[in-house]
């Protein structure tokens, strides 16, 4: 946790007790196996859309104290808020609790320092800006995947969690996940042999704008929404979805907010074989798009990358699951969310002694940052982790546009004698929000 003035952690204890009797609630009334809130870590969100409420749920269940949530959207800000203190309330025999402060700007939830940390679930273009002044104002971080529009982003967010000794976790959960760490041990122990190819099922990049204006709904700061994109874009649902509207906001199809298939499932399946290749600090030397327009063709149908080590992992999207396809020169392993399918078949329940285990062990992708918050220690998933994963992600979205190949330098992050390329691993800012 930070280590706040005694003054501004005696502001923050009255404040809190005054918005609730349930801050003061002795550890032994609250029962066994329930934190007292003097021992938990304090939790803002920045962002409370439709995926925050699973994230909501899981920090809860892992004791972390939510004490403010942040939206453009006003509405889900107090449903939010609201569910979070019926949580605490359930907690007391007193029935209510009124502890979680609501904002409509993020940079007044970075001045609480009652705040120790906060959970970043908002679209991918606003990732860089909060997360740098998130770390400038001292606060640990938990943000969701993937982790940046754009490389220079990445690596900005990297310098800024390094320069203010912050813990941060990327929201690449599957790290955590049974089925992928096992997948991972087997490929780091040796079991399949050499790796050779990765075929990576995930869907293809964003496209361009193609939205109608609708009418801005009560409630909603639209440019907030739009932040740091200099091209001002109308309001449209398929962006931001009312609380009425049942799907989720499909942002990142459109290449100025996201990274399409490729960054959305990327982030997770391409972060899986970055792990097991052991290059969760590099990343691919090259990258080929596909030539053919045959769409009989395997070979039209996704690009390759190729890493110094000569294996290739090939973009090969496919019907099905999202899934990491790993090929040995003695086996395979292919992974998807619950599904672990291995040739031979004896290496899916293969027992990993605790001796021989090469990868990172977690079973908890929220606690494990917790953890490291109390211990100040470096969580499963990284920020360079996920800024690795998001370059792989992004420098494919580049030669899909582009449409020929690309020598990618992952020391430098540079495309090599290519300026056309490097102008494309950054975006102009407006201003006010330039990193």
């Amino acid at each position: 946790m930070n280590n706040p003035s005694s003054s501004d952690r005696r502001t923050f204890l009255k404040q809190a007790a005054a918005l609730s009797v349930f801050s003061i609630v002795p550890r032994h009334v609250l029962g066994r196996g329930f934190l007292a809130p003097s021992d938990q870590i304090t939790i803002g969100f920045i962002g409370v859309g439709k995926q925050s409420g699973g994230l909501r749920g899981q920090f809860l269940k892992n004791d972390a104290r939510i004490i403010a949530a942040c939206d453009v959207d006003a509405s889900k800000v107090t449903a939010f808020a609201d569910a979070v203190n019926a949580h605490y309330a359930s907690k007391t025999d007193k029935g209510t609790y009124n502890g979680c402060e609501r904002y409509d700007d993020y940079r007044n939830l970075l001045d609480n320092k009652g705040i120790d940390a906060v959970v970043i679930v908002t679209p991918d273009h606003w990732h860089g800006v909060m997360v740098v002044q998130a770390a400038k104002a001292k606060k640990d971080i938990y943000c969701e995947k993937p982790l940046s529009l754009t490389v220079q982003e990445g690596r900005d967010m990297v310098r800024a969690t390094r320069k203010h000794k912050r813990v941060f976790q990327t929201g690449s959960m599957q790290r955590s996940w049974n089925e992928f760490r096992q997948a991972v041990e087997l490929v780091r122990g040796g079991y399949i042999g050499e790796i050779k190819t990765i075929n990576v099922n995930v869907g293809g990049p964003p496209r361009p704008w193609d939205l109608d204006a609708q009418p801005v709904p009560a409630g909603v700061n639209w440019d907030a929404w739009l932040g740091p994109n200099t091209i001002a874009r109308p309001y449209n649902s398929v962006l931001l979805p009312t609380p009425k509207d049942t799907f989720w906001g499909q942002w990142r199809n459109i290449d100025e907010f996201g990274g399409g298939g490729m960054t959305d499932w990327g982030a997770h399946m391409f972060d899986i074989a970055q792990w097991g290749l052991g290059m969760d600090e590099s990343g691919p030397v090259d990258i080929v798009p596909p030539t053919r327009s045959d769409a009989s063709d395997s070979s039209s149908k996704g690009l390759i990358y190729r890493y110094a080590n000569s294996v290739e992992m090939r973009h090969q999207p496919v019907e099905g699951k999202q899934h990491c396809h790993f090929i040995g020169t003695e086996g395979e392993i292919k992974v998807a969310r619950g599904e672990l399918i291995t040739t031979p078949t004896t290496l899916k329940d293969k027992i990993i002694a605790e001796g021989e285990r090469r990868a990172y062990f977690s079973d908890n992708h929220y606690k494990n940052f917790l953890d490291a918050i109390r211990s100040r220690k470096t969580p499963i998933c990284d920020v360079e982790t996920g800024h690795r994963t998001a370059t792989v992600c992004t420098i494919g979205n580049i030669a899909y546009r582009l449409k020929r190949p690309l020598r990618w330098n992952p020391a430098k992050e540079k495309f090599e004698n290519d300026a056309e390329a490097n102008a494309l691993l950054s975006r102009p800012m407006r201003k006010e929000w330039a990193v």
